[in-house]
C-alpha cells in the first residue's frame, strides 16, 4: 500500500501536466502562425503588441476562449480576429488558416489587403462571420470551396475587385443571413439557386455587371428584409409579381438597371416597406394605386418613408392614394412623363424632407401642405407646369438648403419669409410669372450661393442687401423689369463668378467697385439703359467666358485696359454710342472666339490678328469708318496703325510745346500786373476822362453797367410784354422801353438759335452800327446777349419805320427821275 499511493499520485500528476502542455502548445502554435503572417505585411508596426513575450490573447484584435477538454482540463484557443480599419497592407495567402481551427469571426474589413481569396480559407470549418469588405484590391474569383463553411451566417466581400460569375455553390450556405457581394465586377445572372437561402435577411448585389432577369425563385426568401441590386446596368425583364411574397421587406432597391414593364400591383402587399428604389429603369405605365391605398386584402404601405420612381417612363397622374403615405420622408418621381394635378393632401404627415418632381408635366397648384413641412431639406419642382400663387405653398423652412421651382407658370410675389430660411444655399425660380419687388430680406441668407430669379415680371430696384451674400457665386436677375442703378455695394461680392442683369430697365453707370469681384468669369449687362463710359476697371477682372455690354447707351472710347482680358472668349459691345478706334492691343486677346462691335461710331483699322481677320462683317457693321482685312470692310491706308501712333505722338508734342510757353507767359504777366496795378490805382483818381463817348444816357458803347441796363430794359417792357411791341421784322421783334431816367429806346429782341450763322449775323450788325455814323441811320446805344435771346437798344424814332410810312396814307410820291 505505501508504494501504491506514490504511484497513484504520479499518475494524477502525469494526466494533469501532459494535457496542459498540449493545450499550451496549441495557443502557441496559433500565435506562431499569426506572427508568421505579420512578418509578411508591409505595415508590421501597426501590430506592435504581437510579440513572443506576450500571450496571443493579449494581442491587438485577438479574442481567446477557454475550451473544456476534460472535466478537470481547459484549453485556450483563438476564436476571433478583428483587425478592421487598421490599414494593414499584405496578402491573405500567407496566413496559415489551418492553424486556426476554432476561429469563428474573421474581420479584416477596410484594409489594404490584396491578392486573391485563398481556397485554404475553407479550413475554417467553425467560421460564422467572414468580412473582407472594402479592401479594394482583393481580386480574382470567389473560390467554390468557400461553400464548405456551412456554419457561415455572414459573408461580406463587397468593395473589392472580385470578378467572374457568382458561384452557385454559395447556395449550400444554408445558414447565411447576410450576403454582400456589391461593388465588385461580377458578371452573369443572379443564380436562381439563391432561392435556397431561406434564412437570408440581407442580400446586396449592387454595383456589379450582373445581367439577366430577377429570378422568380426570389419569392422563397420570405425572411428577406433588404434586397439591393441597384446599378448593375444589365438586369432586364419585368419586376416579378412574386416579389409581393417578401412581406418582411423594408428596402427594395432595383434602380439603375434596364428593368421594364409595369410596376406590379403586388408591391402593395409589402406592408413593411420603407424604401422603394425603382428609379433609372425602363419601367412604363401608370403608378398603381395600390402603392398608396389601404385595401384590407393587400394591407397598406403607411410605413413607407422613401419612394423613388425617378428616371423611368411612367405616365399618367399620381394616384390620390399616395397622399395616405403619411410617413414619407423622401419622394422622388423626377424625369418621367407624369401629368395632372398632385394630390392636395400630399405630405399631410408633415415629415417630408426631400421632394423631387422635376422634369414632368405636372399641373395645378403646389400642395399647400408643404407649408407645414418644417423639415424640408431639398425641393425640386422645376420644368413642370405648376400654377398658382407660390407664396401660398411655402412658409418658414429652417432646414431647407436647396429649392428650384424654375420653368413653371407660377405667379404671385416672393414672400419676405424666404429670408428666414437661413440654411438656403440655392434659390432658383426663373422662368415663371413672379411679380413685385425683390424682398430685401434675401440679404439675410448668409449661406446663399446661387440666386436665379431671371425671366419673371419683377419690378423695383435691386436691394443693396444682396451685397451681404458673401458666398454668392451665381447671380441671375435677367429678363425682368428691374429699374434703378446697379448697387455699388456689389463690389463686396468677392465670391461672385457669374453675373447676369441683362434685359431690364437699369440705368446709371457700371460701378467701378465691380473690380473687387476678382472671381468673375462672366458678366452680362446687355439690353438696359446704362450710360457713361465703360469703366477701365473691367480690365482688372479675370473674365474667362463672356463680357456683354451690348444694347445700352455707353459713350466714349473703348478702354484699352480691356485687352488685359486675354482669356476672354466672347466680347459684345454692340449697339452703343462708342467712338474712336478699336485699341490695337486687342490683338493680344487670343482666346476670343466672338467679338461684336457693330452699331457704334467707331473708326480706324481693325486689329491684325486671326480672330479679327477671319471675323464676319456683321461684327463691325454700322460704324463710322472701320477698315482693315475683314471681308466687307474697306482696306486701310498704308501704315494706318503707324499713322495713328504718330498722330498721338504729335499731339503730345504739340501739347508740351503749347503748355510750357503759355504757363511761362502767364507767370510773367502775373509779375507785371503785380508791379503796375498799384500805380494804376493811384493814377485813376487824377486822370481826366479823355475818351470820346457816344452820349446815350445809361448806355454807351464803350462804358456802361450791363447788368443795370439789362434790368432796366426788362422792367420797362415787363419782360417784353406784347403791349410794348411796336414792330415785327424778319430777324426779331421791336419793343419800346422807357427807363427810370425818362429816356425812351427802341429795343430789338432776337430769339437765340443754336446756329453759328445767326450768331455771326448778330455780331456783324453790332460791329457795323458801332463803326458807322450817319444822320439817316439810327444810333445804336448798346446790346445784351443771354442764353435765351439777344437784344439791341436803338434810338427811338417816334414816327415809326420807313416801311410803315411808305405803306401809310401819309406817304408822298417822290418825283425822282431815272436817268
Amino acid at each position: 500500500m505505501p508504494l501504491l499511493f506514490p504511484l497513484l499520485l504520479f499518475s494524477n500528476v502525469y494526466y494533469n501536466v501532459v494535457p496542459m502542455a498540449t493545450a499550451s502548445s496549441k495557443i502557441e502554435s496559433q500565435g506562431r502562425a499569426l506572427l508568421q503572417w505579420k512578418a509578411t505585411l508591409q505595415t508590421q508596426h501597426l501590430l506592435n503588441s504581437w510579440t513572443f513575450e506576450t500571450s496571443p490573447c493579449n494581442w491587438t484584435g485577438i479574442t481567446c476562449r477557454y475550451l473544456l477538454l476534460h472535466p478537470h482540463l481547459r484549453a485556450t484557443t483563438i476564436t476571433r480576429i478583428q483587425l478592421g480599419e487598421m490599414g494593414l497592407d499584405g496578402k491573405l495567402e500567407t496566413l496559415n488558416f489551418s492553424a486556426l481551427p476554432s476561429l469563428r469571426d474573421l474581420n479584416l474589413t477596410a484594409n489594404n489587403l490584396h491578392g486573391s481569396i485563398p481556397a485554404a480559407i475553407s479550413s475554417l470549418s467553425k467560421l460564422i462571420s467572414l468580412d473582407l469588405s472594402h479592401n479594394n484590391q482583393i481580386s480574382g474569383s470567389i473560390p467554390s470551396s468557400l461553400a464548405n463553411l456551412t456554419r457561415l451566417e455572414r459573408l461580406h466581400l463587397n468593395g473589392n475587385n472580385l470578378s467572374g460569375t457568382i458561384p452557385r455553390e454559395i447556395s449550400r450556405l444554408s445558414n447565411l443571413q447576410s450576403l454582400s457581394l456589391s461593388q465588385n465586377f461580377f458578371i452573369g445572372p443572379i443564380p436562381s439557386v439563391f432561392g435556397n437561402l431561406t434564412k437570408l435577411n440581407f442580400l446586396y448585389l449592387s454595383g456589379n455587371n450582373l445581367g439577366g432577369s430577377i429570378p422568380v425563385e426570389i419569392h422563397n426568401l420570405v425572411n428577406l428584409k433588404e434586397f439591393d441590386i441597384v446599378y448593375n446596368n444589365y438586369i432586364t425583364g419585368p419586376i416579378p409579381a412574386s416579389v409581393g411574397n417578401l412581406t418582411k421587406l423594408n428596402s427594395l432597391g432595383l434602380a439603375g438597371n434596364q428593368i421594364s414593364g409595369l410596376i406590379p400591383n403586388e408591391l402593395g402587399k409589402l406592408v413593411n416597406l420603407k424604401e422603394l428604389y425603382i428609379n433609372q429603369n425602363n419601367i412604363n405605365g401608370h403608378i398603381p394605386p395600390s402603392l398608396g391605398t389601404i385595401p384590407l386584402s393587400l394591407g397598406n404601405l403607411q410605413g413607407l418613408t422613401d419612394l423613388r420612381l425617378l428616371n423611368n417612363h411612367l405616365s399618367g397622374s399620381v394616384p390620390d392614394e399616395i397622399a395616405n403615405l403619411k410617413n414619407l420622408i423622401h419622394l422622388d418621381m423626377s424625369n418621367n412623363s407624369l401629368s395632372g394635378n398632385l394630390p392636395q393632401d400630399l405630405a399631410k404627415g408633415g415629415l417630408l424632407e426631400h421632394l423631387i418632381l422635376s422634369n414632368n408635366s405636372f399641373q395645378g397648384p403646389i400642395p399647400i401642405n408643404l407649408k407645414n413641412c418644417s423639415n424640408l431639406v431639398r425641393v425640386r419642382l422645376d420644368r413642370n407646369q405648376f400654377t398658382g400663387d407660390v407664396s401660398l405653398s411655402f412658409g418658414v423652412h429652417p432646414h431647407l438648403y436647396f429649392i428650384d421651382m424654375s420653368f413653371n407658370k407660377l405667379s404671385g410675389t416672393l414672400s419676405s419669409s424666404w429670408g428666414k430660411c437661413l440654411n438656403l444655399t440655392s434659390f432658383e425660380i426663373s422662368g415663371n410669372m413672379i411679380s413685385g419687388p425683390i424682398p430685401f430680406e434675401i440679404g439675410q441668407l448668409s449661406r446663399l450661393q446661387r440666386l436665379d430669379i431671371s425671366s419673371n415680371n419683377m419690378v423695383g430696384e435691386i436691394p443693396r442687401e444682396v451685397s451681404r451674400l458673401s458666398y454668392l457665386f451665381y447671380l441671375n436677375m435677367s429678363n425682368n423689369h428691374l429699374s434703378g442703378t446697379i448697387p455699388a455695394e456689389f463690389g463686396n461680392l468677392a465670391s461672385l463668378q457669374f453675373l447676369d442683369l441683362s434685359s431690364n430697365n437699369l440705368s446709371g453707370t457700371i460701378p467701378v467697385q465691380i473690380e473687387n469681384c476678382l472671381k468673375l468669369s462672366m458678366v452680362m449687362l446687355s439690353r438696359n439703359n446704362l450710360t457713361g463710359v465703360i469703366p477701365f476697371q473691367l480690365g482688372n477682372l479675370n473674365l474667362h467666358d463672356v463680357l456683354d455690354l451690348s444694347d445700352n447707351l455707353f459713350t466714349g472710347e473703348i478702354p484699352t485696359q480691356l485687352s488685359k482680358l486675354t482669356e476672354l472668349q466672347k466680347l459684345n459691345l454692340s449697339h452703343n454710342e462708342l467712338v474712336g478706334g478699336i485699341p490695337s492691343s486687342f490683338q493680344l486677346m487670343r482666346s476670343l472666339t466672338s467679338i461684336d462691335l457693330s452699331y457704334n461710331f467707331l473708326d480706324g483699322p481693325v486689329p491684325q490678328n486671326n480672330i479679327f481677320q477671319k471675323a464676319p462683317i456683321e461684327w463691325f457693321i454700322h460704324n463710322k469708318g472701320l477698315c482693315g482685312e475683314v471681308h466687307g470692310l474697306p482696306p486701310c491706308a498704308p501704315s494706318s496703325w503707324g499713322s495713328r501712333d504718330k498722330k498721338i505722338t504729335h499731339r503730345l508734342k504739340v501739347i508740351i510745346c503749347v503748355i510750357i510757353p503759355t504757363a511761362s507767359l502767364l507767370f510773367l504777366l502775373f509779375l507785371i500786373a503785380a508791379i503796375i496795378l498799384p500805380y494804376c490805382k493811384r493814377k485813376k483818381h487824377t486822370a481826366t476822362e479823355t475818351a470820346e463817348a457816344v452820349n446815350g444816357g445809361i448806355f454807351t458803347i464803350w462804358n456802361f453797367n450791363g447788368k443795370e441796363a439789362y434790368k432796366e430794359i426788362i422792367e420797362a417792357t415787363e419782360n417784353f410784354d406784347d403791349k410794348y411791341r411796336i414792330g415785327v421784322g424778319g430777324c426779331g421783334t421791336v419793343y419800346v422801353a422807357t427807363v427810370s431816367s425818362g429816356e425812351t429806346f427802341a429795343v430789338k429782341k432776337i430769339q437765340k438759335i443754336e446756329d453759328q450763322a445767326s450768331e455771326q449775323a448778330f455780331r456783324n450788325e453790332i460791329q457795323a452800327l458801332t463803326q458807322i455814323r450817319h444822320r439817316n441811320i439810327v444810333r445804336l446805344y448798346g446790346f445784351c446777349s443771354t442764353n435765351q435771346f439777344n437784344f439791341l437798344a436803338y434810338e427811338y424814332m417816334e414816327r415809326g419805320s420807313l416801311g410803315a410810312i411808305l405803306r401809310s396814307e401819309r406817304a408822298i410820291e417822290l418825283d425822282w427821275i431815272k436817268e
